[in-house]
């Protein structure tokens, strides 16, 4: 380590940090020095040495720059080392002249996509070259608001019937994917990859999506034990051998396969239908915004860092997910939202003629005003009672939207005459229609566990 780089670059440091970031580059400079063999001429060894000071500099100072606190001196040169191929969406130019995630107008949207492909998984999850489908079998949207100030996650129903537009072909830019009308949500990745299924979704709700990625199943087994595990509540025992998931009631601490298994499951839950699953897993992504508030991960930089080396390695990411500033600010937008605020949302459906597929009902519109007009939702209470019983029944009638009713003035209070030239005022929230399922991060919910004897 260069003299005087440690005072220059590290001053800023408060103790003990700063004897951290210190004892991590000369264990960092002794690794590399050990690994860099004896070279007799003079020349050579110098040219190397400035290599090496020069990847160790860039590297604490990369660091230093996203996170502002004390981080190994090889971790951006380790995460460098962890990139899948990225995507390219075709709608970057939104970035252009944007700083930070705080700075994006109408919020930030991610797009998340669990791909069922087994290229690359082993044989834990079948036989890749028999089970050679790549589906989008979980499909969600995260929308941080500009303010940081509350947070959707939006569940779309795997067999939910979307209008496919034309779509660029990422080896081919002469020849686009066609339209497509009324396919189930799942096919689109197989069909134009993941900047179609962006593009679907967008179309969908009516807003721009600039970030988006693809995990596979070790993926989120891996992203699971970086967070250190979550607790999920089970209700009634779920016995799933589908996926080998049997747990008895009670709370239980989920992390790598186990913690896959438990989102993958279908058949050992609710109904054992699509949405069943929907709600189980925000139960587990409830838990894991907790965890991740409770033990200062969003607020902790080496927590981060391995999360974010879990999701660089196992994840195939969008360009403009590339820059390490944009994920560390995207993690950290979340840091102080309070857990109430953070909604998770099963986009509503119905069943159309005959079952199979569903397709999303006029409430779905809510939703979607909500995303566009950056705007916190509220669920129906009532509703949420007996969302978990009937989801997924294909004969369950779904109850009329709910327009929340105006406030009635008290009775002897004066009603002020209303100015027809004023404006009508902004909506600050939007009340979601009682046919629309979910919870906030704030509640604690338990999985509606179905043993073999109901399968």
């Amino acid at each position: 380590m260069p003299r005087g780089f440690e005072s220059h670059a590290l001053r800023a440091y408060p103790e003990p940090e700063r004897t951290a970031v210190t004892e991590e580059l000369r264990s960092s400079a002794r690794r590399a020095a050990n690994s860099v063999p004896v070279v007799r001429h003079g020349r050579l060894k110098r040219r190397a040495t400035w290599k090496t000071v020069v990847k160790v500099t860039a590297s604490v100072a990369a660091v230093a720059l996203v996170s502002g606190s004390a981080v190994a001196a090889y971790a951006a040169w380790d995460l460098a080392q962890s990139v899948q191929p990225t995507i390219t969406l075709g709608n970057e130019d939104v970035l252009d002249g944007v700083p930070d995630v705080g700075a994006m107008e109408g919020g930030v949207n991610i797009l998340v996509v669990g791909s069922d492909s087994r290229q690359g998984q082993g044989m834990a999850f079948g036989d890749p070259d028999e089970e050679t489908a790549v589906l989008n079998d979980v499909t969600m949207l995260l929308h941080i608001s500009e303010d940081h100030s509350n947070a959707s996650v939006v569940s779309f129903p795997r067999d939910m019937l979307v209008d496919v537009p034309e779509c660029d072909d990422p080896d081919d830019p002469e020849e686009p994917f066609s339209e497509l009308y009324g396919v189930k949500i799942n096919s689109v990745l197989s069909h134009g990859g993941l900047g179609c299924v962006v593009k679907t979704v967008e179309n969908q709700l009516g807003v721009t999506i600039p970030f988006a990625g693809v995990v596979q199943f070790m993926g989120v087994a891996g992203l699971s034990e970086a967070v250190g595990g979550v607790d999920v509540c089970v209700a009634e025992p779920i016995e799933d051998e589908y996926t080998g998931t049997f747990l008895p009631a009670g709370t239980h601490n989920l992390s790598g396969v186990a913690a896959l298994q438990f989102l993958r499951t279908r058949h050992g839950v609710g109904d054992g239908s699509d949405l069943a699953r929907i709600s189980n897993q925000q139960v587990f992504l409830s838990s894991l915004a907790r965890t991740l508030q409770s033990n200062g991960t969003l607020g902790d930089p080496v927590k981060l860092y391995s999360i974010a080396k879990a999701a660089l390695a196992n994840m195939q990411l969008s360009d403009s997910l590339m820059d390490p500033t944009r994920m560390i600010s995207i993690a950290k937008a979340l840091k102080d939202t309070d857990l109430n605020k953070i909604a998770f949302i099963q986009y509503p459906t119905a069943y159309v003629d005959g079952g199979g597929a569903v397709a999303p009902t006029s409430s779905a519109e809510y939703v979607n005003t909500a995303l566009q007009n950056d705007l916190p939702v509220t669920f129906d209470a009532a509703a949420q009672e007996s969302a978990f019983a009937s989801a997924g029944d294909p004969n369950a009638i779904a109850p009329p939207a709910e327009v929340p009713a105006e406030a009635v003035p008290v009775e002897g209070e004066a009603e002020a005459p209303a100015d027809p030239a004023a404006p009508a005022p902004a909506a600050t929230v939007e009340a979601l229609p009682s046919d629309v399922a979910g919870q906030t991060a704030a509640e604690t919910r338990c999985s509606a566990g179905r043993t073999l004897d109901d399968q």
